[in-house]
């Protein structure tokens, strides 16, 4: 009886510590994009926020479509590589992956460059590819930080997390007092923090896996079993992106500029911090949920992610409504404090933005669950009908209410998406319910 209580003391006492390092570095990482958008508007005018605003859609688009579903793979895999003691066919396949997907991304980059250049569009063309440069370096650290994370080093997680937001901050001062406040600069700053928190990382990763640990195992296998967990995620992230985009293209071609600049501000203020905080619940349950979960063939370990799933689930709706009634009556003071005085007209639509960036984040909690279950394919419908619908909304609510119209929007897709979401993870699945096909994932 005594063990067992230490057992279960010394399980508290470690996932105590983790939550912990996961906040730290969450709220470190919270302030430091709060710092950033007001030191940003201070140097800004909203046009020149709304142009790096556009520009880094580029940075969604490499995410959603060329590598983000690959860093998903990988950091999934990284538990069963784990179970399995096979790092060497898992590091080298993971290597190989993330190679051929850069090929890709330059490859279009250059296209998307050239096309600019003979459509007459060369003031964008220096924004694009520093944009190009930031989103790579920005994937490869998503990926390093999360095969950190899977394998439970939330102190490095956070670290590096917290390098990343700081190190935007004072590169992007620097650059705008060098090379003037332009979008390019700041952009390019992003990608000297990416640059430098990379190498950092690359020692950590050295560490976690050294090369005594990396011999052994079929690259080929594990190449297939990555990509065919990955491939759902680039199918729908080209719905996605275009989803996510689609509102800030829509304020340029029926608003304005300007506009776009407000949007993005409101975006940052109520949405990013909804995104943040999920993301540490994320950081915190997801390896927890893939380690249970295994390859999901079991039926009592895909009980056990069931119901966690949806206590989690019903506890980030809980904090949406807290965080909507506390946007509701503070919106003003939170603009004052956060945003120079050219951002503040649009500050009575941040409750309305939280809202959509709760729901939107209860939604992804419930696909974390699918995921864990091997079930990403069962998502790509919900997905990319959902991201369609999305597109619809945002073009016809910026034609008819400009910024007001976008927010509107936001909240009813990530209604449909949360009900869409709700409806697939339903069922608690067991693992004869599995085919062989997902098995093999």
């Amino acid at each position: 009886m005594v063990a067992e209580i230490k057992v279960i003391s010394s399980r508290y006492y470690h996932l105590a510590k983790e939550g912990t390092w996961i906040l730290l570095g969450q709220v470190s990482a919270v302030l430091g994009a709060l710092v950033l958008v007001r030191v940003l508007t201070e140097y800004l005018d909203p046009v020149q926020y709304g142009r790096i605003a556009l520009g880094l859609t580029v940075v969604g688009l490499v995410d959603q479509v060329a590598m983000g579903g690959l860093s998903n793979g990988i950091s999934r895999f990284y538990s069963v590589a784990a179970e399995k003691q096979e790092f060497g066919g898992y590091v080298r396949a993971s290597r190989r992956l993330i190679f051929f997907a850069t090929l890709v991304v330059f490859g279009a980059g250059a296209t998307l460059l050239t096309g600019l250049s003979l459509l007459g569009g060369d003031r964008w063309i220096s924004l694009a590819a520093a944009a190009l440069l930031f989103a790579v370096l920005s994937i490869y650290n998503s990926t390093l930080s999360g095969i950190q994370n899977a394998a439970r080093q939330r102190a490095v997680v956070a670290f590096h997390g917290a390098l990343d937001a700081w190190l935007k901050i004072l590169l992007a001062v620097a650059a705008v007092l060098l090379l003037g406040g332009s979008g390019t600069a700041v952009v390019l700053a992003y990608a000297g923090s990416s640059l430098l928190v990379n190498t950092s990382q690359f020692i950590f990763l050295r560490r976690l896996i050294p090369p005594s640990r990396t011999g052994g195992g079929d690259d080929r296998a594990w190449m297939l079993r990555i990509w065919a967990y990955s491939w759902p995620f680039s199918i729908w992230g080209i719905f996605t992106w275009a989803q996510q985009s689609s509102d800030r293209w829509a304020l340029e071609v029926f608003a304005s500029t300007q506009e776009v600049g407000l949007y993005a501000v409101l975006f940052q203020l109520g949405y990013t911090p909804i995104a943040l905080a999920t993301g540490m619940a994320v950081s915190f349950i997801g390896p927890i949920l893939y380690q249970k979960s295994g390859d999901a063939t079991s039926d009592s370990r895909n009980a056990f992610v069931h119901e966690l799933a949806w206590r989690i689930t019903f506890s980030c709706l809980a904090m949406t409504l807290l965080a909507f009634s506390l946007a509701m009556t503070l919106h003003e003071w939170i603009f004052r404090l956060v945003v120079a005085a050219e951002f503040r007209s649009i500050s009575y639509l941040l409750p309305w933005v939280v809202l959509a960036g709760g729901l939107f984040a209860a939604a992804q909690m419930l696909g974390l669950k699918l995921m864990s279950e091997m079930r990403s394919a069962a998502m790509l419908r919900a997905k990319i009908v959902t991201a369609l619908l999305g597109i619809v909304f945002n073009i016809y609510g910026a034609s008819v209410a400009g910024t007001k119209g976008i927010a509107i929007s936001a909240v009813a897709f990530s209604t449909v998406y949360f009900l869409w979401m709700f409806t697939l993870s339903r069922s608690r699945v067991a693992a004869s319910w599995i085919s062989n096909d997902e098995r093999s994932t």
